[in-house]
């Protein structure tokens, strides 16, 4: 070999390395953004998932051969190779410089998408690059390279398939909330018919592990001669049938051995009898398992904020994400090590000429799997925060319903009827998409959605730009091209370092954040805020306790009770700036959110005005008056537990999709809190008029302590207008 081609070699293998390192940075989201959005993940769990399972997938379940063309862009007359052997041997050796300025131009796009956020198709960058290479060859060479036909359809499922999974999500997830989610009894009916669900879930799924993430092990046992034909189980490539039941006929079969075909009209079945019944025991088994499980397990319990039925679809949407990642791993592989494998065997073959097929070696296979690995485990999160809460605000239900309509979509598509090269990315921000419509269109910030859609639409082209000028500038000459791709090298880690400032380190973003259930959206801030709120009312409530008995432990009380106050301004001010990214729209507009942040804000200013009043002097010493005063206390206290109470309501509502029930129960709670503040307003009658009428031998202490009243009834009156805040979003 030849010391050009020899550094050509090392670096493509730098270049494939780094080509799977970004399907791993960027394409991990799809498999684990709605389990981290949700919290059914934290992010360092979700991370260390996909990690395995895209290994697994990538190193066990990939393809052994490969095409040398991927996904059918390009067209490669192979009978040049014997009428005109010079010219085969010069295109040959042009594919594989393309092939190398393909996989660096897709990889430095899905770096600098990646570094924005923008979860952008892998599959559909590689296509660009090749498209790219394919334009300068056929002007060279002067034939017909790339199928402009297959190009068509990439582009059509820039809507199709985001579109599809979309509505199938959307659809998922509207049968979950109509057969669940609005019962009377939510909890009661998951564990009736979650299992049930579960078996259509599990079927699809299993087809998908056979169709899309099996079908190189098929091939390599099919080799060892375990079965007789992988056909037996996957779908014909053409000539296919939908009835199951269809026998696998190739042309030239021996019908003497094979007499049903005779006369075959097809060649084998769509969905083979074997692939059916194999999904169907995947189905049933999940289901059965589901049900013995849900039969011993307190769905009652809250854990980690979810509440009995979410806590089911946790667990199912913690398996589909394993799976997507698993299945992920398998098929996007290819993208970086397909292309390797086609220059390796290029390079290193003693003819120099491109083969329809090549081998892919075992390091080889190592490289893009350990590459995707590394990835997901040192930059996956940045995609997965995007597609996990800045599209959508994301339940366990909702993840589940979007990752079940994503991979229903796929496996549709990836059939050969149809045959259409979708992205995986596209076809799961659809399905986010889908499900935040769910809840109405404010649901979704379209904005972001819409940044991600251009992305998509510039991966073509930015791809093919990048890898039409690797291919120029290069001339042709393989030392060039190794110039090159080390300048591209040196260009990207110079821009990552410069920009190093604005980056959020690794240990950082792996943190076990909301892995305690801790606040992660507004909708929980809010709710840790209402909390907050409570406390310092707590604390007031003590001060007038010791107010009313001439406790010197008054003064601790009342700065006890500002600094519970100080703590819940601290947290309102997160809960603004969190609404400052108009990513999160679950249940409320950002505009009635702020409302609701004012209104519950002044329980707590109230309560340490109250404390406040105590601290000037002492209370009116009348004993009637002072146990009129704890009344009053207690008729608070009641209010404002009936108020968080309504905002726990509240989140569950949220969380659970917005349900006729939860609607219900918001508005029992809020009921609940008017006329427990009319029962404080009754007392704060009685005990004023007390206090008037037998105040006359000490007027400033009876109007210190009619004072004191009044701002403890501000506070029941300040729970009863926040609670009625929400009453509109629960009547729409």
């Amino acid at each position: 070999m030849e010391p050009a081609t020899t550094l050509l070699l090392i670096v493509a293998l730098a270049v494939c390395a780094y080509m799977s390192w970004n399907i791993g940075a960027n394409d991990v989201a799809n498999a684990m953004g709605t389990s981290v959005g949700s919290r059914a993940l934290t992010l360092k769990q979700a991370v260390i998932i996909a990690a395995v399972f895209e290994f697994a997938g990538a190193f066990f379940a990939g393809d052994a051969v490969t095409e040398t063309v991927r996904k059918g862009i390009l067209t490669v007359n192979f009978e040049l190779e014997m009428s005109d052997p010079d010219k085969f041997y010069d295109l040959s050796q042009s594919l594989a410089l393309g092939f190398v300025a393909a996989m660096m131009a897709a990889a430095v796009w899905l770096t600098v998408a990646t570094r924005m956020g923008l979860p952008v198709s892998t599959t559909h960058s590689i296509i660009g690059g090749i498209i790219g290479v394919g334009l300068i060859l056929e002007v060279q060479f002067g034939e017909e390279l790339i199928d402009w036909s297959v190009v068509r359809k990439v582009v059509m499922s820039w809507v199709a398939s985001p579109l599809i999974g979309g509505i199938l999500a959307f659809l998922s997830f509207a049968i979950v909330r109509a057969t669940i989610l609005d019962a009377e009894n939510p909890t009661q009916r998951a564990k009736t018919l979650a299992p049930i669900l579960a078996l259509p879930t599990f079927f699809v799924l299993g087809l998908a592990l056979l169709f899309k993430a099996l079908k190189g092990f098929f091939g390599r046992i099919e080799t060892m001669g375990i079965i007789n034909s992988k056909y037996d189980w996957l779908p014909v490539k053409e000539g296919g049938s939908f009835n199951p039941f269809t026998h696998y006929c190739p042309e030239g079969v021996d019908v003497v051995v094979y007499p049903e075909c005779v006369d075959a009209v097809h060649q084998g079945a769509w969905f083979p009898i074997n692939a059916l019944l194999f999904a169907l025991a995947i189905g049933i088994f999940a289901s059965v398992i589901l049900h013995l499980v849900l039969r011993k397990v307190d769905l009652e319990a809250e854990t980690r904020g979810f509440k009995g039925v979410e806590r089911i679809f946790v667990w199912l949407q913690i398996i589909t994400a394993a799976y997507v990642a698993f299945a992920h791993g398998a098929n996007d592989r290819s993208n970086a090590i397909g292309p390797m494998a086609a220059v390796y065997q290029v390079l290193s073959s003693e003819t120099g000429m491109l083969a329809a097929k090549a081998d892919i070696p075992l390091w080889l296979i190592l490289i893009g799997s350990a590459g995707i690995a590394i990835g997901v485990v040192t930059w996956g999160w940045r995609v997965m925060e995007t597609i996990g809460s800045k599209i959508t605000d994301i339940t366990p239900t909702r993840g589940f319903a979007a990752e079940f309509g994503a991979a229903t979509t796929i496996l549709a598509f990836s059939m050969p009827f149809l045959a259409v090269p979708v992205s995986t990315t596209h076809t799961l921000v659809g399905a986010v998409v889908g499900v935040g419509l769910a809840g109405g269109a404010k649901a979704v910030d379209f904005r972001v959605f819409g940044k991600i859609a251009a992305s998509w639409v510039a991966s073509l082209p930015a791809a093919a730009f990048g890898s039409v000028v690797l291919l120029v500038l290069s001339g042709g000459d393989f030392l060039t091209m190794v110039v090159l791709v080390t300048l591209a090298f040196v260009g990207v880690a110079t821009v990552m370092w410069r920009t190093k400032d604005n980056e959020i380190h690794v240990e950082e973003a792996l943190a076990d954040i909301g892995g305690d259930g801790a606040a992660v959206t507004p909708l929980e801030i809010f709710r840790e805020h209402a909390t907050a709120v409570t406390a310092t009312v707590d604390c007031m409530l003590e001060a007038v306790d010791l107010a009313i008995e001439g406790d010197e432990k008054l003064d601790e009380a009342v700065k006890a009770t500002s600094e519970a106050e100080h703590k819940a301004d601290r947290l309102k001010a997160t809960l603004r700036e969190a609404l400052s990214t108009p990513s999160v729209r679950l249940i409320a507009s950002t505009e009635e959110k702020l409302h609701m942040i004012t209104r519950q804000d002044r329980i707590a200013d109230y309560a340490e005005n109250v404390a406040e009043q105590l601290s000037f002097r002492p209370l009116f010493d009348d004993e009637t008056a002072k146990k009129n005063l704890q009344e009053m206390a207690q008729a608070v206290r009641a209010c404002v537990g009936a108020y968080e109470e309504t905002v726990r309501a509240l989140r569950d509502y949220g969380l659970s999709g917005e349900t006729r029930k939860g609607a219900n129960d918001v508005r029992e709670l809020i009921r609940k809190v008017n006329l427990l503040e009319h029962e404080a307003d009754l007392i704060e009658a009685k005990a004023a008029a007390h206090v008037f009428s037998e105040g006359g031998g000490d007027p400033l202490a009876a109007v210190h302590m009619y004072r004191v009243l009044q701002r403890m009834d501000d506070v029941a009156n300040a729970c009863e207008k926040a609670a009625n805040a929400f009453l509109p979003l629960v009547n729409r």
